[in-house]
């Protein structure tokens, strides 16, 4: 965090990846030092993010989990003062879905499906977790915003227009992620105006409109003055959060997974100097169309 503050950034994302290991690491003793650096460094946190599953299983405990995981992290994103906490979308029936950057180099592509599953009570099934889980984060004075992903329910904009119709909240939002969005057939700027002031929040990179590859800003097919055009345009105030995966220098693991840049246990330099770039870049467009940038 103190490296991200250092190197221009006046905010950033905080996340709960491991259900397994939330209460082992957010102990008030972690909450409090991160606060703290938080404010050292003259930063916000723009939203606390959940890994909270299987919210679409077929199993009622399961989804009974995923609820009580999202509601740990409204609490825990609370105390460390984000607005917002966010999700991805979630895959129907906890499938395994394929991972879509694979999709360019396999013979075949698929997801075997059983013709027993039960589509319209997954729906049903799903829908009500959000609207708990929306209920929680309203009634906590936060706001929740969904973020779609290839191949799940609300992958795409006319399903997430669905589900903000189906949950009917006003505290569901969208975290709009072109790079999620460009390869299922979305033009990003497109997202936007017909999200409108649905859009809370924005996760940036750039893609090949293939897979869901993260690029920096300008190294791929996405417009991005069309892109911030449209966020002036529908007035958002929010946060673009920059989120890189397969770029030089990342910190990704060591596993040894063709196809992406090879993980390093903590960041380059180099990883850095990407950031650094995507913000003089994304910057200059922000001030070309008119949008005020912080």
């Amino acid at each position: 965090m103190r490296r991200i503050g250092q190197a221009g950034f006046r905010a950033t994302e905080l996340i709960a990846w491991r259900p397994e290991t939330f209460d082992e690491y957010y102990t008030p003793d972690t909450v409090a030092l991160l606060k703290q650096t938080l404010d050292d460094e003259g930063m916000k946190i723009s939203q606390f993010v959940v890994n909270n599953g299987p919210a679409a299983s077929p199993d009622p405990r399961a989804r009974q989990a995923a609820i009580d995981m999202f509601k740990k992290g409204v609490d825990t994103g609370r105390e460390l003062g984000a607005t917002i906490v966010n999700t991805v979308t979630h895959m129907p029936f906890d499938l395994p879905y394929p991972r879509i950057t694979d999709r360019p180099l396999a013979q075949t592509f698929n997801l075997p499906l059983s013709k027993d599953l039960d589509w319209d009570q997954n729906w049903h099934d799903y829908v009500a977790v959000l609207k708990e889980c929306a209920d929680y984060a309203e009634q906590a004075g936060l706001v929740y915003s969904l973020e779609p992903h290839p191949f799940r329910y609300g992958g795409n904009t006319e399903g997430l227009l669905r589900l903000l119709e189906a949950v009917d909240s006003p505290a569901l939002g969208v975290n709009v992620d072109p790079s999620h969005l460009f390869p299922i057939g979305d033009f990003p700027n497109m997202v936007i105006y017909r999200l409108g002031s649905r859009v809370v929040h924005c996760h940036f990179s750039d893609n090949d409109g293939a897979t869901n590859v993260h690029w920096r800003p300008g190294m791929g097919k996405i417009d991005w003055t069309d892109t911030l055009q449209a966020l002036k345009d529908v007035g958002f105030d929010g946060v673009v959060s920059l989120e890189f995966e397969d770029v030089p220098g990342v910190s990704r693991g060591q596993a040894n997974v063709p196809g992406i840049y090879k993980g390093n246990d903590i960041a380059t330099e180099g990883f850095e100097a990407e950031y650094k770039t995507a913000l003089e870049y994304l910057t200059a467009i922000a001030h070309e169309v008119g949008l005020n940038v912080e």
